[in-house]
């Protein structure tokens, strides 16, 4: 359940957590200790977009208990509308961050998603960067519907504390929702294409187009076929938004004059 007691922003119905990215490793880590069950999310524009038309992928984001904003876009809408939003808590980054912790502190991950090869790059990786020792199992993201319980249980079987996620939403925001309680991993998070980037797949955007909030447009460059109507539409309708609300706020005070 959404976690109100962390102060947190609404932006067109999604609630965000208004944490910084140490902030965020904090409240994990503590979780983590505790042994308290958390579910993780990041929303970007095309995410919050998609959640207006989509009522179960919604429900499971504002189900989650920690949500960050993760595209830069959201930063800025949020800062338009006189909502502050701290930074944006890239997803990839806190995946990174939390395999060091992991090593550090002696936590077991699964990694589930991509294909087959893929995800085993990231094992092979993360076992040479650090040990063998954190994973607790991995798993391609390909499997159907009824396999979903099967699935959620042999993450269970695995004995992990952490569980990471790369697969396309809405599919695993609601594959997490449905099995959060089957799986028993303290932690979990959704990473999306997070596994390609690790294992060398894909390439990420080099930071100033991280900064400027053109992560989209590297995507596009790489893979135009598949991503360039996904982000036109999306993009182009959050921009949208963002306008009608910040119009919305202005007329009251119009009105005034």
């Amino acid at each position: 359940m959404f976690n109100k007691n962390i102060p947190y922003i609404e932006l067109f119905g999604t609630p965000i957590h208004k944490l910084t990215m140490t902030e965020t490793l904090s409240v994990i880590d503590n979780a983590l200790y505790r042994r308290e069950k958390l579910q993780h999310v990041v929303v970007n524009a095309a995410k919050i977009v998609n959640m207006q038309k989509d009522s179960k992928l919604k429900r499971s984001i504002i189900e989650s208990d920690l949500i960050n904003a993760d595209g830069q876009a959201v930063v800025w809408a949020a800062r338009i509308l006189g909502k502050r939003l701290p930074e944006r808590v890239a997803g990839i980054d806190l995946m990174i961050n939390l395999v060091e912790l992991a090593y550090k502190k002696n936590y077991k991950i699964f990694f589930l998603g991509a294909k087959e090869d893929i995800v085993k790059k990231v094992v092979e990786k993360y076992s040479s960067l650090y040990s063998r020792d954190i994973i607790a199992g991995y798993r391609n993201g390909y499997f159907k519907k009824n396999e979903e319980h099967l699935v959620a249980e042999q993450i269970a079987n695995s004995g992990a504390d952490i569980l990471f996620v790369a697969m396309t939403s809405p599919k695993k925001e609601i594959f997490l929702n449905a099995n959060k309680n089957i799986i028993q991993a303290t932690f979990i998070m959704g990473v999306g294409g997070s596994f390609d980037v690790v294992a060398g797949f894909t390439k990420r955007a080099p930071f100033w187009m991280q900064e400027n909030g053109l992560e989209w447009l590297y995507r596009v460059i790489q893979e135009p076929k598949r991503m360039w109507r996904r982000y036109l539409i999306t993009n182009t309708l959050f921009i949208g938004y963002t306008i009608r609300e910040s119009f919305k706020k202005r007329i009251p005070k119009l009105r005034q004059c």
